[in-house]
């Protein structure tokens, strides 16, 4: 089993500071979340030893290859880290056998015994018929295959994966993410994962942190983060609603007052609090509905997206109603849609049953 990593890292520059503590077990998966400009990138290029921090240290084991306090750096090459991004970024002159055996060529490895190393990574990885082959003689796929084998061929104690997925076609990121799950399972390879899926997170991960403005605001084993988010980023790639507000009584309120009905879970009241709910439990209605539903919450319609079977309906605020209904989503029928026989722009009520509505604790 490849060492664990601990880490922290600090990285300032003039309009961001990275600030964050991240660690993985032996064997462990942690995917990294985070919207765009979250520090996703930096802090993976902390632990490749890409960029020096300006405070921290990493640790790989019982090995420290970053210590700034210490003046400790231990270069890329030597570090034990291999790096599988969005682009494969092959050789382009090199044979998918002579890219895979750069790497152990690299660390005085003799070319047979390299290129033993480099057939059974090929085979593992469903490429060994393209071994003889060129870069520019395979499809994004195989290559994105071929660059996980080189990087798995140094024998890297930690493997980080810089959205491994993002370039690949929707036919070749299924198997592919199969494969990632697989080898990197079968390996027990102690790995950082960068993604903006919550599917990638789910398939490949054992845990979560959430990176939001160089800082960590959620962190925990991954279902329960995606099926109680802290954070509206973290609800948005679940899928999820999510209202922020206080803990009351009987739910959550809202910064101007409204009253979120909700079942709570381990949150005190007056506590930072989240309500969380499935855009499939909003019901929709083109005028006020009748009765006394608890979760009544006037929007305007702001888009209309088919997603397979369903459409979404995207809010946005009405003119003097509550900032916070902004993004918000209900999943219905396409019959649904046609029945309200709205479009963008026009008002709207979501109504959401309590039953329905979880209350947790917010990120700080």
């Amino acid at each position: 089993m490849t060492p664990g990593l601990e880490a922290r890292v600090l990285v300032r520059r003039a309009a961001f500071t990275l600030d964050v503590t991240v660690s993985a077990a032996p064997g462990e998966v942690v995917a990294v979340l985070g919207p765009n400009g979250a520090g996703k990138s930096t802090l993976l290029a902390v632990l490749a030893g890409l960029l020096r921090p300006d405070g921290g240290y990493v640790r790989m084991g019982d090995e420290t290859v970053t210590d700034v306090d210490a003046g400790v750096h231990v270069p890329a090459h030597r570090r034990g880290v291999g790096l599988l991004a969005q682009q494969a970024l092959l050789f382009p002159h090199l044979t998918a056998l002579g890219n895979v055996a750069f790497g152990p060529r690299a660390q005085g490895v003799a070319r047979r015994e390299a290129e033993e190393r480099a057939r059974e990574l090929l085979a593992a990885v469903d490429t060994a018929a393209l071994a003889d082959r060129r870069p520019s003689q395979m499809s994004g796929g195989q290559q994105q295959r071929v660059a996980l084998a080189r990087a798995l061929a140094p024998g890297p104690e930690l493997l980080l994966l810089d959205e491994p997925l993002a370039a690949l076609d929707v036919d070749a990121a299924p198997a592919m993410r199969s494969l990632l799950r697989r080898i990197v399972r079968d390996r027990k390879q102690t790995a950082l994962l960068v993604t903006h899926s919550a599917l990638d997170a789910l398939v490949l991960a054992d845990s979560v942190v959430v990176l939001t403005g160089g800082n960590l605001v959620e962190q925990g084993p991954t279902r329960d983060v995606l099926a109680r988010p802290r954070s509206p980023f973290t609800a948005r790639i679940a899928g999820l609603d999510l209202i922020p507000g206080v803990a009351a009584p009987d739910g959550l309120r809202t910064a101007d007052g409204l009253l979120v009905s909700g079942h709570a879970e381990n949150v005190e009241e007056g506590e930072p609090a989240v309500a969380v709910f499935p855009p499939s439990a909003v019901a929709v209605y083109a005028s006020p509905p009748s009765g006394s539903p608890r979760n009544v919450l006037p929007v305007r319609l702001a888009a209309i997206e088919p997603r397979g079977d369903t459409v979404r309906l995207r809010a946005g605020a009405v003119e003097g109603g509550p900032e916070w209904v902004d993004g918000l989503a209900a999943d219905v029928t396409p019959a649904a849609v046609a029945d309200l026989a709205v479009e963008p722009g026009a008002e709207l009520w979501f109504v959401v049953k309590a039953t329905e509505v979880g209350i947790h604790a917010a990120s700080s």
